[in-house]
């Protein structure tokens, strides 16, 4: 994919949102350089389900595709000045450190945009880089909680549940990489750089748009749904129901439909306003029919009435879905060692087709030597920073 051909990234980034972000950019492929300490970012040393291939975390192998990898001290004299020469070469530099730590490197915006005044320099931070909570540490459970996402996420009858994966980091990888390319698409037009900041908050309440809206425009109300029901401000029977051999979401369509599929003439008492103020009736109702019902004979009863409906599939019928593979939004590759590896593709496709991948995520250092080279370094220059522990060659 050469859609961003010729930008390059420098990624000062780890954990999850940024990595993330700027792997978007290098699917398009950006020149996306990741600059690590010698001894590597978070991201190398902590990751999910407790798993490594190579020796590399979870949390690297999905954020860290077709980008180069770069091991420098950056505190040290000779790091800084390398890191000056790349800023010069640079479209864009990416960083996701608690606010001021960028300054103390000698590297915040007000410093880079005077070696290069074109520069996009986007800025991810927990809460925003000033205000009460911007020193807090800014992490995807910490930000569910406090944006209210955890208290709408589960039912009356349980406590606040976290969505289970890390939702706003997701989220904001995604906004992070939107608003690099609209200050790129901006620079194109006027020939600017310019700042961008991100933060996991605003991203976290982004996710909540219609449920924010909702409740700021409506009357004051508990935001904890009865069992079943999907969400505090839908209706019924919008949710999830239990049956004999797993779970199955009923979205939308009429309770008449319903009534007439499940044999519940019960549901033909209540209004259409009945749907919100009585779902939990409703929802305890329905419930109590299709616990009978196993998954198939649901289906299929409800495609006749035409309703809208899907099977609750765990990770296994995921990766096995039908239109999952059609879609091919896995990727099933080979590592830097050559060890097989799935990852989850990039989310789009442009003329039909969706980026594949150039390069694994790379051992630290794995670029070292190849991107010194290109900023002028020579191969002794390199070999005497690496013995001197300013630089990691893999």
């Amino acid at each position: 994919m050469d859609i961003l051909e010729d930008i390059r990234v420098l990624s000062f980034n780890h954990f999850l949102l940024g990595p993330m972000g700027t792997q978007v950019l290098a699917d398009l492929g950006a020149d996306v350089i990741c600059i690590e300490p010698v001894g590597g970012a978070f991201q190398r040393h902590w990751g999910g389900a407790n798993r490594r291939i190579d020796n590399e975390t979870m949390l690297h192998l999905c954020g860290n595709r077709n980008k180069r990898s770069l091991a420098v001290d950056m505190k040290s004299t000779e790091g800084s000045e390398i890191i000056e020469k790349l800023i010069s070469t640079a479209d864009v530099l990416s960083e996701n450190f608690r606010p001021g730590v960028m300054d103390k490197l000698g590297f915040g915006y007000d410093s880079v945009r005077q070696i290069n005044p074109k520069l996009i320099y986007a800025a991810a931070s927990g809460y925003g880089q000033d205000g009460p909570y911007s020193e807090r540490p800014g992490q995807d459970l910490l930000i569910q909680s406090l944006s209210g996402l955890a208290n709408i996420t589960g039912s009356e009858d349980q406590p606040p549940t976290a969505v289970g994966v890390s939702a706003a980091d997701h989220h904001g990888a995604q906004i992070l990489a939107m608003s690099i390319l609209a200050a790129l698409f901006r620079r194109e037009r006027t020939g600017k750089g310019s700042r961008v900041d991100v933060d996991l908050l605003s991203a976290a309440l982004d996710l909540q748009n219609e449920s924010l809206v909702c409740y700021a425009n409506g009357r004051e109300q508990t935001q904890r749904p009865p069992p079943n029901i999907a969400g505090w401000y839908f209706p019924a029977p919008y949710g999830i129901y239990t049956v004999r051999d797993g779970h199955v979401a009923i979205s939308l369509g009429s309770l008449e439909s319903l009534a007439k599929a499940i044999s519940l003439p019960a549901l033909n008492k209540f209004n259409s306003n009945e749907v919100f103020e009585k779902k939990k009736e409703i929802a305890a109702l329905i419930q109590a029919t299709v616990k009978h019902f196993d998954t198939a004979e649901l289906e299929s009863t409800l495609e006749k009435e035409k309703l809208w409906y899907a099977r609750v599939n765990d990770y296994k019928a995921v990766l096995n879905d039908p239109q999952v593979q059609h879609n091919g939004s896995f990727l099933r590759v080979n590592s830097a060692a050559q060890t097989p590896i799935t990852l989850l593709a990039h989310p789009a496709k442009y003329d039909g087709k969706r980026p594949g991948m150039r390069l694994p995520p790379q051992p630290l250092g794995s670029q070292t030597m190849e991107i010194l080279k290109e900023i002028g370094y020579s191969d002794e220059q390199v070999k005497k920073l690496t013995k001197t522990g300013v630089l990691h060659v893999a």
